[in-house]
């Protein structure tokens, strides 16, 4: 009983004991008689329901939200709908993937009651049917999808339940907002499985990665040989490039064997240490 119905009962049940008290019989029975009327009557629906009447076994209206009055015994409310979203949890155990995996997987839909009179009228209990409808589109998408795509892409799963529940309980006037896989578990001993796969591939990709690298490298260095093959001078030029590299440091000290030192006549590259570093510079005979 709503509190509006409670106090107007309320009220008309003390004036009866009132009048009873005084002697007035008749006016008491008539005000007790007020009482049961508005209690039975008098509806309040809050605004987020529904009220569903029937009358003498047929569709009233819906009511609320609001007070209404209804006809006691005639009319009878057969149901109170909720329209605020709804959450409705559910879960899949070891239910096959298309590659015959064996999965638990949890979810949870987002729903709301669109249109009352279906939901009181179209089917029995709208809560359970959509529960047992989520359940059986779960098992159904995980048994035509492969595991790899269940764990990687569940955006894509959450979108295809969505449309294959919502198509469902569009009849029971129940809207479906959305759907959420909240975890995907599998066998240990397949996660250990998953688990050596993937390292053994990060370490073909390394592999590979670093086979590139040195193909690349050695390429480099046919293309650099060729130059200072074709080009004498140039290899002249980049010997006394590092030599005056390695002598512009401060304290250190170059041993040149005396056959490489006339071959690569160093002559200016010593003139170039001696004046950008006080290093000795000896050769080694």
């Amino acid at each position: 009983m709503n509190p509006i119905t409670l106090f107007a009962t309320s009220v008309l049940a003390l004036a009866g004991a009132g009048s009873a008290y005084i002697g007035q019989y008749w006016l008491a029975g008539l005000l007790f008689l007020l009482a049961l009327i508005v209690a039975a009557s008098l509806k309040m629906a809050n605004t987020w329901q529904k009220f569903v009447v029937l009358r003498a076994g047929n569709l009233q209206g819906v009511y609320g939200p609001g007070l209404f009055l209804i006809i006691p015994v005639i009319d009878n409310v057969v149901a109170v709908i909720d329209e605020r979203i709804q959450t409705t949890a559910f879960n899949a155990e070891q239910a096959l993937t298309r590659d015959t995996v064996p999965v638990n997987v949890d979810a949870i839909i987002f729903w709301h009651v669109h249109d009352a009179q279906k939901a009181a009228l179209a089917i029995t209990h709208y809560r359970e049917a959509i529960d047992r409808v989520a359940q059986t589109s779960l098992r159904e998408m995980i048994g035509a999808a492969m595991l790899s795509s269940l764990l990687s892409d569940r955006k894509a799963a959450d979108e295809r339940l969505l449309a294959v529940i919502g198509g469902k309980t569009a009849e029971w006037g129940v809207t479906v907002m959305s759907v959420e896989i909240r975890d995907v578990a599998i066998p240990v001993a397949l996660q250990d499985a998953m688990s050596r796969q993937a390292q053994a591939e990060r370490e073909r990709e390394a592999r590979v990665i670093l086979g590139s690298a040195e193909a690349e490298v050695a390429s480099k260095f046919v293309e650099a040989a060729e130059t200072y093959a074709n080009h004498p001078a140039a290899l002249q030029l980049r010997a006394m490039n590092i030599i005056y590299e390695t002598t512009k440091e401060r304290g250190a000290t170059i041993l040149i064997p005396t056959s490489m030192v006339d071959s690569l006549n160093p002559a200016s590259a010593l003139v170039l240490a001696n004046q950008g570093s006080p290093s000795p510079l000896k050769s080694v005979a």
